[in-house]
């Protein structure tokens, strides 16, 4: 029986090589929900979504992870979340028909993949930045770990409209904690049979049968799953620090133009709207009180 919305941790344990495997489906589709994007940009971005949280599993964290690809392609900007609880958001943006091909064709030549590891409390944030090479996004982040990580690292990734779902594969360091190098025959044999995944399997298989079928001859441990799911972490109380951050002045001339001032989350379309009362009450403690404590005589 395949498991929703699930991400589980796997060791083959006879080789220094775990991975992760996840299954997006009601937190794919809530996204989706939100905003309807054409195949090409859909199964772009459901492929970002299922890689941002094999690669937070990596990670110990309470803060965010970012994957964002920037370019001057019909696909423009893609940019994923996922957090240190396990919440997914995501948002693309495009112009025109985006086309089927490559990287290249669908981002244009000059986009980038960035990495951002946000761990939150205040504490200094850690960002990798790549050009983004490569036949699909998978491929891409392969050549990002290749570039980033001490620990060899690679990905398969798999979308479409009512799931998305990736497969990672990490060594471990040995014993005296140097990493496994990317020439080491375990690792090697692990992505060659990891290599023979198809999108479908990834997308229609459990993760017991599927690591089964590319693992047969390893010892395969599967640990017990954790909940994905959808979030934005949008508030009432950020949005009236962005309106601060705006400032008085442009914030009231929006609202003698429109008559209130409506923002709308990116993320997850949830919308704020301010009246007049709002908007005064928002500034109410920048503006100048009169003084009456006091009577001059």
């Amino acid at each position: 029986m395949m498991e929703r919305d699930t991400l589980h941790r796997f060791l083959l344990e006879r080789t220094p090589v775990r991975g992760e495997w996840v299954h997006l489906d009601a937190a794919w589709r809530a996204l989706l929900e939100r905003h309807p994007y054409p195949p090409v940009v859909r199964d772009r971005l459901g492929e970002a979504y299922a890689a941002v949280a094999l690669i937070a599993a990596t990670l110990k964290f309470d803060g965010s992870l970012i994957l964002q690809i920037t370019g001057s392609g019909p696909l423009h900007m893609l940019v994923v979340q996922a957090t240190g609880s396990r919440a997914l958001r995501g948002l693309a943006r495009y112009r025109g028909e985006v086309p089927a091909g490559d990287l290249t064709e669908i981002f244009g030549a000059d986009a980038r993949l960035v990495i951002t590891l946000d761990p939150g409390a205040g504490r200094e944030r850690y960002q990798g930045v790549v050009a983004l090479e490569g036949p699909s996004l998978a491929a891409a982040l392969d050549i990002y770990f290749a570039r980033s990580e001490q620990l060899p690292t690679r990905v398969w990734l798999a979308s479409g409209p009512a799931s998305s779902a990736g497969l990672l594969l990490q060594g471990m360091p040995g014993a005296d904690g140097a990493p496994t190098p990317p020439d080491a025959e375990d690792w090697i044999r692990a992505t060659l049979l990891s290599d023979t995944v198809s999108a479908r399997e990834l997308l229609e298989l459990p993760a017991e049968r599927l690591l089964r079928r590319l693992f047969h001859e390893e010892r395969v441990r599967l640990l017990e799953g954790h909940a994905m799911r959808f979030a934005c972490s949008c508030s009432p109380e950020k949005v009236e620090e962005m309106l601060k951050g705006l400032g008085a002045s442009e914030v009231r001339a929006t609202l003698a133009q429109e008559g209130e001032v409506s923002v709308t989350c990116e993320f997850c379309n949830a919308g704020y709207r301010f009246d007049a009362v709002d908007v005064e009450a928002l500034f109410a403690s920048d503006d100048p009180q009169p003084d009456v404590g006091s009577t001059r005589h």
